[in-house]
Order: C-alpha cells, then sequence, then structure tokens
C-alpha cells in the first residue's frame, strides 16, 4: 500500500510491529502526518485518535497499566508544545515503570529558534522523566543513516521494555514536504532481540545470609504499587503458585502489609494499613518493632506506616526491585537487592519447600499483628454503622458494590478504599502514585477501559474530576466505563491534613470549592447521569448505576463540605481511642 515518503516514519512504523507494540494514541497535528500515515497505513497497528495531548498521555498510560506494562504502548504527537502536554503523565509511567514509547515530529534542526512556528527545543525536553533520548535527522536518505535510525528505535524499545521498565522518547525531525505518498520498499528492518533472563541470587547467598535472617527474626514485608500481574500473587489452593503462600505457611514470624494498589491478596496479608497502625497504642508499636523491613513495589499512600518506620528505625531494611537507584524511604536501608519481587519471594518459597525439617516456626510475630488488626475491624465496623451521612459513609456503601477494574483518584478516594476491606469482585486497583497528582485520573481510566474486557470504574473528586474533564470527549468510551464523583466541595484533603486543614484560608485557598456543573457535562457527552445526596438514595441508586449497559455512566455523590473531614478525623480517633489493645495478651515470642 502507497504511505509516507519519510523512510524514518516508516522505519519506525515496521520496528513497533516487529517488538509487538500494537496500541498508538495519536493526536491529529501537521508536521507529525507523515507518522500519522505510516501508522494509519499499517494494518498491523491500531490507532486511537485523541485531540488533547495531555488526555491522549494519560489515556496511552491507562492502556498500558492494563497489561501492567507487559505491553507497550506508543504515543504520537506533532511538533511545539504539544511534546510538553504530555510531560505530567511522562512523569507518572516513569515513576511506575511503565514503558510508553514517546515520538514526537519536529522541525529540522537548522529551523529551531529561528522564529518559526511550532518550534521550541523538543530533543531532551522530556529528558529527566524517560530513560533516554533519542533524536533522529530529518535526512537519513544514504544506508549509514538508514542504519543508524534503525538501530536508535530499537534501542529505544529495549531500552523501554527491559530492566526497570519505563518511558523513552523518540524525536523525529520532518521537512517539508510532509503529504508525499511513496511506493517505497525499504529492506525489511533489522529486528535486534533481547531475551528475558531473570536475575538470581547466589544460592549460598541465599542459604547462608538471607533465609536464615528471614526464618529466625521478626520480619515485616510491606508492599507498595507493583507491576505484576495479579494473578501471580493472588491465594491458590496450591501454595507453591504463590510466594507468599509457602513461605508465610511455614514462617509465623513474618507479617505482611500490603496496600490496595499492590494487588497481592494472600490470606496472610494484613491489607488496612492506615486501619491497623492508627488503633496501635504506643504499647502496641514497640511490642511489634520488626528486626528486618522487607520493602518492595512503588512508593507508599500510607503516611502511617511511613511515620511509623522512620520512628522505629529497624536495624535493617532490605528493599526489593528493579530500580536503578537507592530507594532509603525510612532512613534505614541496609541491603537493596537489584531483582523482580516475584523472582526473590518465589526463590525464598523454594528454599522453605526444601526445609527438610518442616516445622513451623512457633514465632507468635504474625499473629500478633493479625489479633490488632481483627480488634481494628471491629473497631471500624462499629463506626461506619453509626456513621453520619459523609465521603466515609458513603464509601461504606458503594465499594461492596462494585465489581471489575477499579481506579482511583489521588487525594482522599484512594486514601478512603484503603480503610475498607478488599471486593473480591473488584479484579484490579490503579491509582497513579508514581508521581501522586491529580492531573490525568480520568484519562487513565477511559485509556483502560479501552483494552480492558472488564467493568472500569473510576473513584475521583470533584476538583480531580473538573482537571481533566476534557478526558469525556475521548471517542469510543466503552459503555461498561464507570465514573463516580464525589462532589464534596472541593479539594477536601485540604480540609483533612495537618499541614492546612487549620488555616483560615482553606476553604478559599485550597480546597477551593469547584463549580462543576456535572449533571449537564454527562449529558453532553453521552453518559447517563445519576446523582445521590444521602445515604437513602445511594443505597436506591447503586444498583441501577451498577447495571446500566446502554451507556458510560456518571453518578455524582453530594456530601457536606466540611462534615466529612471532620468525621476522617474522628474516625482516626475513634480506632486509637476504642480498639481493644491486645498487648498483655499478646503471645510471647
Amino acid at each position: 500500500m502507497p504511505t509516507t515518503a519519510k523512510k524514518s516514519c516508516n522505519i519506525l512504523a515496521e520496528l513497533l510491529v516487529e517488538h509487538n507494540i500494537k496500541n498508538v494514541v495519536l493526536s491529529p497535528g501537521s508536521r507529525n502526518a507523515p507518522l500519522i500515515i505510516a501508522v494509519a497505513r499499517n494494518k498491523k497497528l491500531k490507532p486511537t485518535v485523541i485531540v488533547d495531548e495531555r488526555c491522549a498521555a494519560f489515556s496511552a498510560l491507562g492502556m498500558c497499566a492494563s497489561s501492567f506494562g507487559k505491553y507497550p504502548v506508543a504515543l504520537i504527537c506533532t511538533s511545539g508544545s504539544a511534546l510538553l502536554n504530555y510531560a505530567p503523565a511522562i512523569a507518572e509511567a516513569y515513576y511506575r515503570n511503565l514503558p510508553l514509547i514517546v515520538i514526537s515530529a519536529d522541525r529540522p534542526i537548522e529551523w529551531i529558534d529561528q522564529d518559526d512556528s511550532q518550534t521550541i527545543r523538543q530533543h531532551d525536553a522530556l529528558s529527566n522523566f524517560v530513560k533516554k533520548s533519542y533524536d533522529i535527522p530529518s535526512n537519513i536518505d544514504t544506508e549509514n543513516m538508514q542504519w543508524y535510525v534503525n538501530r536508535s528505535i530499537n534501542d529505544a524499545i529495549l531500552t523501554s521494555t527491559s530492566g526497570r521498565r519505563g518511558p523513552v522518547h523518540i524525536n523525529i525531525q520532518l521537512d517539508e514536504p510532509l503529504n508525499q505518498i511513496s511506493n517505497m520498499h525499504l529492506p525489511s528492518q533489522r529486528f535486534i532481540e533481547m531475551p528475558k533472563i531473570n536475575r538470581c541470587m547466589n544460592l549460598d547467598f541465599i542459604k547462608t545470609k538471607i533465609y536464615p535472617s528471614i526464618s529466625n527474626k521478626k520480619i515485616l514485608i510491606i508492599s507498595g504499587f507493583q507491576n505484576c500481574e495479579p494473578e501471580n500473587w493472588v491465594t491458590s489452593s496450591i501454595e507453591k503458585e504463590n510466594p507468599f503462600e509457602g513461605l508465610l505457611s511455614k514462617n509465623n514470624n513474618i507479617a505482611l502489609l500490603t496496600e490496595s494498589i499492590s494487588n497481592i491478596n494472600s490470606q496472610y496479608n494484613i491489607y488496612n494499613i492506615d486501619r491497623v497502625l492508627s488503633s496501635m497504642s504506643d504499647i502496641d508499636k514497640k511490642a511489634l518493632c520488626p528486626d528486618i523491613v522487607i520493602t518492595f513495589g512503588g512508593a507508599l499512600v500510607s503516611r502511617f506506616i511511613k511515620q511509623y518506620l522512620r520512628e522505629i528505625k529497624p536495624t535493617e531494611h532490605w528493599h526489593i526491585g528493579l530500580t536503578n537507584t537507592t530507594i532509603d524511604c525510612f532512613k534505614s536501608l541496609t541491603m537493596r537487592i537489584e531483582m523482580h519481587p516475584y523472582e526473590f519471594f518465589n526463590q525464598l518459597n523454594k528454599l522453605a519447600d526444601l526445609d527438610h525439617s518442616q516445622n513451623i516456626h512457633h514465632n507468635s510475630y504474625r499473629t500478633n499483628w493479625l489479633k490488632i488488626a481483627s480488634n481494628a475491624e471491629n473497631t471500624h465496623n462499629k463506626y461506619i454503622k453509626d456513621c453520619k451521612w459523609s465521603d466515609l459513609k458513603a464509601f461504606s456503601i458503594m465499594l461492596p458494590l462494585l465489581n471489575g477494574d477499579l481506579h482511583l483518584s489521588n487525594g482522599t478516594p484512594i486514601r478512603y478504599q484503603q480503610l475498607f476491606n478488599s471486593n473480591k469482585n473488584i479484579k484490579s486497583i490503579y491509582c497513579n502514585r508514581g508521581v501522586s497528582g491529580i492531573d490525568g485520573c480520568t484519562s487513565t481510566a477511559i485509556g483502560h477501559s479501552l483494552l480492558s474486557t472488564e467493568p472500569t470504574i473510576l473513584i475521583t473528586g470533584d476538583l480531580s474530576a473538573q482537571y481533566d474533564i476534557g478526558g469525556l470527549g475521548i471517542t469510543k468510551i466503552p459503555t461498561s466505563f464507570k465514573m463516580i464523583v464525589m462532589c464534596n466541595g472541593g479539594g477536601n484533603i485540604f480540609r483533612f491534613i495537618s499541614s492546612t486543614s487549620n488555616l483560615p484560608e482553606v476553604d478559599e485557598y485550597f480546597a477551593t470549592k469547584s463549580n462543576l456543573p456535572i449533571e449537564e457535562i454527562s449529558k453532553g457527552y453521552g453518559f447517563k447521569f445519576f446523582k445521590a445526596t444521602s445515604e437513602h438514595e445511594l443505597i436506591e441508586i447503586m444498583p441501577k448505576f451498577i447495571c446500566e449497559k446502554e451507556n458510560p455512566t456518571i453518578l455524582a455523590i453530594y456530601t457536606p463540605e466540611h462534615e466529612s473531614s471532620k468525621i476522617l478525623k474522628e474516625y482516626f480517633n475513634n480506632q486509637l481511642n476504642n480498639t481493644h489493645h491486645g498487648s498483655n495478651k499478646m503471645d510471647k515470642n
């Protein structure tokens, strides 16, 4: 089929196919016309057109996150400020280890800084948030230059998808004419392969250093978000299929704390970190001080666990993961193990299986953690039962009824959700915690829904929804996409956190009441609209909202502006003051 006459664009399209990159998110433009033509006329690629570059980038991020980074997604934009609109999503992808292939069209280098339109210094514009940047010149007519382009694009994709995965930036200079079509037949493009080789620890090191420590000391394992398919971590009837099941079943001295966005479900894990930590007395915290902390995954949502570990300063802290940097969040790091967490725990599990003594270690460390978690749950349930209408009450009603893939915006939604028990009908939970911004949460969830076979539900705040309102304009949003907007009078988190909650300026300058005509916007974009202003209305409307299948849906939940933050503060005080502390009844180690 005739295609663009630009050789660099055709080489790029062919190599995307060779590297099994199928999904390409395009934004219309003039300078990137040859790139769009090359992709659109390649029947093995699946282009999605999104006009707003910021929405496009977050949607691509959501697509990539839907496979937990297993399948990269490409992005193509025109020259000028279009590329800069990618920056928030690319920064998020960098800190979430998601492989986005960012491709920007550019004017030839001789026209940079010459007052030509849509011309900025694009090369290295994203250098702080990509693993590597590449600049492809406009003239690649020689065989040597075509070899260079082939090598560079192969390297870019391999860099993005190997080791600690992440975005890369390919900047392609394109000169006039941009619309020239040709029947050119380039040589078949060289595909450079990079076999995946697991990094394994030396067996002697495991036997002499790692396993003896884990077997004989109080171990606290903590997981943040991470890109590993949930099926690798879920509880299985066959213990060997989940590295935690075998390891923890034989070692009661190990406690496992997981955040919901780690998507780890084990019969041994403690899921509600903030709920448990907020219920613990100083005596409890001292009694449960670990000898070794093992962390893996990305940044933690819980401020309680970070504060706790920074105060107690564990003797040893091991961080597991392909990080390419030294992460010392608790100021106590003693060992950095550069390997995939699943492989690390899988090896330890296999070693536990080879432990011929087959004796379960009788250290009661995890038992004591689980006792406090159980007491905290009882206190939680009693409080929620009598809780007034608020954000907290709304979450208690809607979370058990949801099913599919759940996306949460930053601010209070991710924090509220982690106070409640896991819903088995939720397949996976996501949140943009790489950078933790409120921008792009809607577009990310919609991008995810474009590829997911499951219903996709987004719970967001009114400010977050307003910030990314352009995401609702993405075409072909699946009817399985559902969005819940907490309309609580602006950024309610600022009424809760200590840094702003007591300031007289909190309402006007921080919470900033949203002027969001959500019902009109919903109808304008073709969404079915629901709303609830009370506990009774929410209970009545949730089944209708969940069962709507003909249109994507938006549910606006209206809660009192100041009541929700007061109730959340009261909730944590109640956890501490009314949870029965079992310190005196803890099993002795």
